[in-house]
Formats: C-alpha cells, sequence, structure tokens
C-alpha cells in the first residue's frame, strides 16, 4: 500500500457538516489502511464450515492474487525457456536462474548441507519469492489509485464492491494469520527434515543432549519444547509487524498535515507542514520499505533455512 495516495482517498463520502463535527482522527485512519477487511462485511460470503469463517476478506483476495500471479509469471518463463532450441536463457529465466542459485547457494547449502541442498530449495525458494512479491505488492497503489477514481468519477455507493475494495490493507505479509500460516510451514518443515535425516523417535531425542545427569532433563525438555514453539512464533511477529510498522510510521507522519490544519484553522499550515516535514520524510521512509520488501523476504528465508539445519545437523 502506498500511503502517499493513501491518504487522500481515506475519507469516506459523507456530509461536510458531519466531517467538520466530527475532526480529524488519525488513528482511525491509520487503522483504516493497515487492517483486513471485516469479517461482519467481507467481500465475498460464505458459509461457516465447523465454526470457521471461510468468507472472503481483502487479505484472502490479495493472498490468492499475488499466489496465482507468480505461478503464472514462474511457469510462464519456465516454459518458454523449455520450448526454445537454444541453450541460452532469455532475460526472464537469466534472472529466475541467479535467484536460484543465489538462494541455493548463499542461504540452503551453508545451512542444510550439500546432501539436502536440492530436496528443501523448492520449499524455500517458494516461501522467498512469494514473501518478496506479497510485500511488494503492498508497496504498489492499485487499490489508492481505484479510490480516487471512484472518489471522482465512479461515485459508487458504500456497499459496492469498489467501495469494499477500496478498505483496508493489500500488504498479505502484514496480516498475522498470514505469517503464522507461513511459519507453520516452517515448522512442519523442520520436523519432516528432522525425521528424514534421523527417523522419527531420533528427531525428538535429539531435541536434549546425550550423557547429562538425569534431574536435568527434567528442566531441559520444557524449555527445549517452548524453544521449537517459539521459532514459529518469532516468525511469525517479525514479517507482519516489520510490513504493517513501515506502513503505520508513514500514515501517521502524513497524519500531521491534517491535524495542524485542525489546529491552526487555516489550510496553509497543513501545506506549509506537508511541503516542509511531512512529504519529504514519507517519502525518504517509503525508500526505505523498499529495502525492508527485500530484507524481510530474506530474513524469514534464512532463518527457515537454519531451523531446519538445526535438525538435520542435531549433533552439531
Amino acid at each position: 500500500m502506498n500511503p502517499l495516495l493513501a491518504q487522500g482517498a481515506a475519507p469516506e463520502p459523507h456530509s461536510a457538516g458531519a466531517s467538520a463535527a466530527k475532526g480529524f482522527d488519525a488513528g482511525e485512519v491509520i487503522v483504516e489502511h493497515v487492517s483486513n477487511t471485516s469479517h461482519e462485511n467481507p467481500l465475498i460470503h460464505l458459509p461457516k464450515v465447523l465454526g470457521i469463517d471461510l468468507s472472503v476478506t481483502k487479505h484472502v483476495l490479495m493472498l490468492w492474487v499475488v499466489a496465482a500471479v507468480l505461478f503464472v509469471v514462474i511457469v510462464s518463463i519456465v516454459r518458454r525457456y523449455a520450448r526454445q532450441d537454444r541453450l541460452v536463457p532469455d532475460r526472464g529465466m537469466s534472472l529466475l536462474e541467479i535467484v536460484v542459485d543465489f538462494l541455493r547457494d548463499s542461504i540452503v547449502e551453508p545451512n542444510v548441507g550439500h546432501k539436502w541442498a536440492a530436496a528443501w530449495t523448492p520449499l524455500l525458494l517458494s516461501l522467498f519469492l512469494f514473501i518478496l512479491f506479497a510485500n511488494a505488492v503492498g508497496l504498489v497503489p492499485v487499490f489508492e489509485t481505484l479510490a480516487l477514481v471512484d472518489r471522482f468519477v465512479l461515485h459508487t455507493g458504500d456497499h459496492s464492491l469498489v467501495n469494499q475494495l477500496i478498505h483496508g490493507s493489500s500488504t498479505t505479509t502484514g496480516n498475522f494469520n498470514v505469517t503464522a500460516g507461513l511459519a507453520t510451514i516452517t515448522f512442519v518443515a523442520i520436523i519432516v527434515a528432522g525425521t528424514r535425516a534421523h527417523g522419527f523417535v531420533q528427531h525428538w531425542k535429539n531435541l536434549v543432549p546425550k550423557g547429562l545427569p538425569a534431574p536435568l532433563y527434567i528442566l531441559l525438555i520444557p524449555m527445549e519444547i517452548i524453544g521449537m514453539l517459539v521459532r514459529p512464533f518469532a516468525l511469525t511477529m517479525r514479517l507482519a509487524a516489520n510490513m504493517t510498522g513501515g506502513h503505520i510510521a508513514v500514515l501517521a507522519i502524513l497524519s500531521f498535515v491534517f491535524i495542524v490544519t485542525q489546529m491552526a484553522g487555516h489550510a496553509l499550515a497543513g501545506v506549509g507542514t506537508g511541503v516542509l516535514f511531512s512529504v519529504p520524510l514519507a517519502v525518504a521512509i517509503s525508500m526505505l520499505e523498499m529495502i525492508v520488501v527485500l530484507v524481510q523476504a530474506y530474513v524469514f528465508t534464512l532463518l527457515s533455512a537454519v531451523f531446519i539445519g538445526m535438525a538435520i545437523h542435531a549433533h552439531h
């Protein structure tokens, strides 16, 4: 989500008198732009299954969009290269090979070992590309542009699909449910990796070192189990918090324009604040967010590789 455009599209259609009486609420605007669409008013209503609401919210929609676009792009690149007679790859395939080689040589092999690199590179590559693309989509002002078009051209109703799409964040990795799902995949992969390398029983025995006095195991076993559960929790919180925090920071800085305008009672005060402070600082943070998009995908993949490698090389 691009907050520079989001701020201009935030207000819903209200009367001028109601807006003036209410005033500008920075907290409401920020929560509106970083949250998921409400389960009480989803994009698509679906029945509950075993008490679980399967209705499609904006984050669910963006989750599907990211997965579908990523699948189509990767498959088309690979199939186009497979149909070519020449051995030299085109630009798309060359870029994909660079990513695959970098991930395998710099992340997977140093942590899981050469023997297991081929087995775990596909999973870690999928995690990296999905997180990277999902993070990057959040910086593209697609829905903010749609909000401007709706505000000045379409004038759709409050309950229209267009109006529902406008609200909420398009960054799926800013949703703790999404990052928890990704972390759960890593958690299962850790168990599978340890089981494949040592056997199911031996994998769980490897949680604690051998040859220690029996009383120590009373302390070590619960601590190791807690540590095992903390790893996916840390992955969940780190990714979601970092992707949400940047948007909150930018929106909070842009809110100074409207807060100063409201306090001074003159639009020129807000314009001056925006030109001299809010906009330059928001642009700088947005540039930093572009780096965070790549760094967070890299960190999540690296930690997943480290945890999988720890299960495989437990004796180290």
